[in-house]
């Protein structure tokens, strides 16, 4: 198949160059074969016609590709998300029901021209980290067949990673869109609670819940989380975007690393995070120990504590008339849930908050934490000989993440001396997901790894940085530019630097009396194209600049040379009394470099 180990940009490529959606995704369809462990489901070819036509259509309306981000992009959805007209079975046939609507979710990528391929296989219920929990079948390791695939989004990492499709929806209450990322050379992003919509979702633990991305890049990932984050009235658990205020905290990155790191016997695991960790720190990163005691502590509480009865709740009515039809695992899991009380749930919930506390106060302290994925890569056969202790063990550093309201991005970063990948996580508070994104990327350009299982190399062109939600842009030309002595202001205020750009011809660019900050004005002739910034700032964090910008500078709007228009400063007209023209040096930074030459002597001659 000419589409295996896509990315998103070459999918988009590929249709600029004229090819269509029938040919690329006929082909990929008829690829696929429900003997692959990884599918639950696949549309039919009559579907897929279907949807194809639907698809050009919509194109015709909409005039160009731009207007639809993901048009004619495949994607496979784990077994307990709804898609309309595909049954959902969350990996148990007996809870099989074919629902009439799409899941919030699934619809918003649709809407954006994405198409479902079919349904992928999990553990049941969502229970589980291993992949194996499922009567389709234990899904394996995408590089080495004799170890798990991890779980419980086993197979919409296992379809990923193969290059089947370039992304793939899953779940993550304690680690399930985390830990497959991990143990297949993926990106696993980890979302804030309530950022994407749960409506449609078969619950597990429904204040916990999350929505999840499997992709082979994390450029991928911010394209679908830019598309897929959205409030959602019909759940009551989502929650509206929040563009956090994360100020940099130094020049280079600084990861909290555990002081105590447990690795269950899995030598090659260790070897491979240490690896991972020299290889950060030669690249710049500082590395500094934090006490991991509250997380794990934390981490305990999910599955020894009153949140197993969220699982029993969920499945209440299901339970009633089918507990024998259910994975004998899965059910012994949720049976213990049987005998809590209401007063271990409010102990635990004070327990909760008291340690979550103390997290966030750790992390305040770091641009993230910086954890293994998972302590350990187990073989089907160790977990077949004790499935429930080698589960338990892989969320060891994954199931505290969103009782302590956290986001996390696992990150390919490398392979163990026996060449199966090893995965590490990025966890940062919520709402802070772009940040561990902008971490991220250098990170992995550095490593340099193949695409998922595929052998593919990584893209080689650097990855743009996006506009995360709930933030705006501002265009700097003067002392907020990068390296000048009022940037700071930006970046104690969480922004970020989203590209170098210019003006439209139509302004001049003045040095004010003062000497220390330029203005720029529209509308005298002749103008010219002033080179300048343009910075990402969270919205919540713009009436706190305003009253940084002493006058005579103000906010008002500027227009790119591309057409575009956007914040930036502007200047009282008043002010220009006495300021220098300087439009000829093209910039602020071209003048400071002109006012600090030394100045020609005369008579000399420069040989």
């Amino acid at each position: 198949m000419q589409s295996l180990g896509w990315t998103l940009q070459e999918w988009q490529d590929a249709y600029s160059a004229g090819q269509q959606p029938e040919q690329l995704l006929g082909e990929l369809l008829r690829a696929q074969s429900l003997d692959d462990v990884a599918w639950i489901s696949l549309i039919e070819p009559v579907t897929l016609a279907a949807e194809c036509a639907r698809l050009q259509a919509r194109l015709a309306e909409a005039g160009s590709l731009a207007a639809l981000p993901l048009y004619g992009v495949p994607f496979a959805v784990k077994d307990n998300i709804d898609v309309a007209g595909l049954p959902t079975t969350a990996a148990c046939p007996a809870f099989r029901y074919l629902p009439e609507q799409d899941a919030g979710v699934v619809a918003r990528l649709r809407a954006a021209g994405a198409v479902v391929l079919g349904k992928s296989n999990l553990d049941q219920f969502a229970t589980g980290l291993v992949g194996t929990r499922s009567p389709y079948g234990a899904v394996p390791n995408s590089v080495n067949a004799d170890y798990v695939c991890g779980g419980s989004s086993a197979g919409s990492a296992s379809l990923v990673a193969r290059g089947l499709v370039p992304f793939a929806l899953g779940t993550d209450t304690a680690g399930s869109g985390r830990v497959p990322a991990g143990f297949n050379n993926l990106v696993g992003w980890k979302p804030t609670r309530g950022a994407i919509s749960c409506r449609g979702v078969v619950p597990a633990c429904k204040s916990l819940d999350c929505v999840s991305l499997f992709t082979l890049t994390v450029a991928d990932a911010e394209q679908l989380a830019l598309i897929a984050y959205g409030e959602d009235a019909s759940d009551p658990f989502s929650r509206a975007s929040q563009g956090a205020v994360v100020p940099r905290r130094g020049s280079i990155p600084t990861l909290g690393v555990p002081r105590q790191l447990a690795w269950f016997g899995d030598e090659a695991q260790r070897l491979g995070f240490e690896a991972a960790c020299a290889t950060l720190a030669a690249q710049g990163v500082q590395l500094v120990e934090v006490d991991y005691q509250p997380f794990a502590e934390l981490a305990h509480l999910l599955y020894e504590g009153p949140w197993l009865a969220e699982r029993r709740v969920a499945l209440a009515e299901f339970l009633a008339g089918h507990r024998d039809e259910m994975d004998p695992v899965v059910a012994g899991i949720i049976a213990q849930a049987d005998g809590l009380r209401a007063t271990e749930a409010f102990a635990a919930e004070y327990r909760r908050q008291a340690l979550k506390a103390r997290i966030q106060q750790q992390l305040g302290q770091l641009d993230a934490l910086l954890l293994p994925t998972a302590p350990r890569l187990p073989t089907l056969a160790q977990v077949r000989a004790d499935p429930v202790v080698v589960n338990s063990q892989l969320g060891h550093y994954c199931n505290w993440v969103n009782l302590a309201d956290c986001c996390a991005l696992s990150l390919p970063a490398g392979f163990r001396p026996d060449g199966l990948p090893l995965g590490v996580t990025l966890v940062a508070p919520a709402w802070q997901e772009w940040a561990l994104a902008r971490l991220a990327k250098p990170l992995a350009a550095g490593l340099n790894l193949p695409l998922g299982a595929t052998g593919r190399p990584a893209p080689s062109a650097p990855s743009g940085t996006v506009l995360a939600p709930d933030h705006q842009v501002l265009a700097v030309v003067g002392a907020h530019l990068s390296g000048q002595p009022l940037n700071h202001q930006l970046t104690d205020l969480g922004g970020y630097l989203l590209e170098t750009s210019r003006s439209a011809p139509h302004y001049r660019l003045f040095a004010l009396a003062d000497g220390r900050r330029p203005a720029l004005v529209a509308g005298r002739t002749p103008g010219a194209a002033i080179e300048l910034e343009l910075w990402a700032l969270p919205k919540a964090a713009w009436a706190d600049l305003l009253a940084r910008v002493p006058s005579p500078l103000g906010l008002g709007s500027v227009q790119l040379a591309d057409g575009r228009r956007v914040a930036g400063f502007i200047c009282e007209p008043l002010a220009l009394e006495g300021a220098r023209d300087i439009t000829a040096h093209g910039s602020w930074r071209a003048y400071l470099a002109a006012q600090a030459q030394p100045a020609r002597q005369p008579g000399r001659v420069a040989c």
